[in-house]
């Protein structure tokens, strides 16, 4: 357990981010889940559009550091591939 005031602080400052980034990872996961269910829809403008709020979302998490930059990018990269894979079919 914490002994002093500055450790003490830490745990207080820690659990505090801890919500914050709680909120943001499902923040993120629920513009994926809609680009998702765009996806499953068939449609390639709706699909489109939730494409990029969820591109915003993941970006911004990034910015935030809740997500690292290659994993970001990676999210990204494949939601793309998945649209255009729908945008071609």
């Amino acid at each position: 357990m914490a002994n002093n005031p500055g450790a003490r602080k830490a745990i207080r400052k820690i659990a505090a981010r801890t919500e914050v980034n709680k909120a943001r990872r499902s923040r993120v996961r629920t513009f994926v889940r809609k680009f998702e269910e765009a996806l499953t829809g068939g449609n390639a403008d709706v699909a489109k559009a939730a494409f990029v709020e969820a591109q915003s979302e993941l970006m911004r998490a990034v910015s935030k550091g809740v997500v690292h930059k290659n994993t970001g990018s990676r999210k990204v990269s494949r939601l793309a591939a998945q649209l255009k894979k729908l945008a071609t079919a």
